[in-house]
């Protein structure tokens, strides 16, 4: 289930009950690496933990703490705790640091609050983004203010003079697809805000029922992504093959792609080996804000598809989304070893990472 809707679900239902919880949410990991800004747990009076979802380790217990406190006082609080190596890793992060969770009592009175979930949601289903700020510090702590992809805006955060800045800095994070805390100094005023990133899951639409798009499929269901597969050929094109899949489209190629709505959240994979199904899905895709574009095949194969587009007159900046070889150097041949290498740049390009070796990057706090 979609964690959006998940929650959603979950505020309406303490909503109808009239029950008094807190909702916990992870805003910011300082000196630890991967980050999981985002991660959010409820918790009810009396140190309840409600439905499936904890921060995790150790750390749920201060939380829960925190969050019987923040019920008593009827009042959002931003916690910070220290991490030791083992608390860390029981949040599935690489290291020691320090965490910051910001704590925040359901009012079910508050209905602006719940209409901004619901918006969202709505939204996101629809195939939008949303980016939702909640302010974590000063007189208006849990303020919130909805921003959609589409422009349109719900809620505020109290403070007139720097809510343009907020939201100019939210929108560059749809890019990213990250959520992170801002922290911004205007006129002497120093204000902390969330800026929580929702998206519609990636969609990776795989054209070519081969071995490595079974094999796509299957690595891409343990990472969220859906998946649909498109074959001209209904005998490779089969549930038998393709029993994780989320849809199996069975045509012509560049005419089902093109039924097929393409946002940044989409990738498209060509495995099909074949110029007829590449050139005219190519040449659909490109003018599309699809996210990944890549195709199976060497390099000669690649300048080849590429010369032909030129000619047709588009631009050499248009043919750099195009990742041809596909996927990342990681040195393996085998059919799943090259199903992880693809993957692995889907997400180096998703959510703009550098594809290096950790080790080689600096640590940067926020």
């Amino acid at each position: 289930m979609n964690l959006l809707h998940e929650l959603y679900q979950q505020l309406e239902q303490l909503r109808h009950m009239n029950q008094r919880a807190a909702l916990a949410t992870l805003v910011n990991t300082l000196g630890t690496s991967p980050r999981k800004e985002g991660e959010k747990m409820w918790v009810g009076e009396g140190g309840a933990i409600l439905g499936s979802v904890t921060i995790g380790g150790c750390v749920d217990a201060s939380v829960i703490e925190h969050a019987e406190a923040a019920l008593a006082e009827q009042r959002p609080r931003l916690i910070e705790l220290a991490l030791g190596d083992e608390e860390a890793w029981g949040l599935g992060l690489s290291c020691a640091g320090r965490i910051e969770v910001f704590i925040e009592p359901f009012q079910t009175e508050y209905v602006p609050w719940l209409d901004l979930y619901r918006a969202l949601k709505s939204h996101v289903e629809e195939g939008g983004a949303g980016v939702l700020m909640t302010c974590l510090s000063g007189p208006t702590i849990g303020a919130k203010r909805l921003l959609l992809d589409d422009g349109v805006t719900l809620g505020s955060l109290g403070d007139l003079e720097l809510e343009e800045v907020i939201c100019r800095e939210a929108r560059s994070a749809f890019t990213q697809g990250v959520s992170r805390t801002l922290s911004l100094t205007q006129d002497h005023k120093m204000v902390r805000v969330f800026i929580e990133v929702h998206a519609p899951p990636v969609t990776l639409i795989i054209v070519g029922a081969n071995h490595i798009a079974i094999l796509l499929v299957q690595m891409a269901r343990s990472l969220g992504f859906q998946t649909i597969v498109v074959d001209s050929r209904p005998h490779f094109a089969t549930p038998e093959r393709f029993p994780d899949t989320d849809a199996l489209l069975v045509g012509i190629p560049s005419e089902i792609v093109k039924t097929v709505p393409l946002s940044a959240s989409n990738a498209v994979i060509l495995v099909a080996h074949d110029y007829k199904y590449d050139l005219p899905i190519l040449r659909h895709i490109l003018s599309s804000p699809v996210g990944y574009i890549g195709v199976l095949g060497s390099r000669q194969r690649g300048e080849g598809l590429k010369k032909f587009l030129r000619e047709e007159g588009v631009s050499q900046e248009t043919l750099q989304r195009i990742h041809v070889p596909i996927g990342l150097d990681l040195g393996g041949r085998a059919a799943p070893e090259i199903a992880l290498a693809i993957l692995a740049e889907v997400v180096s390009v998703r959510y703009g990472g550098t594809s290096l070796p950790l080790r080689q990057l600096k640590q940067t706090t926020r």
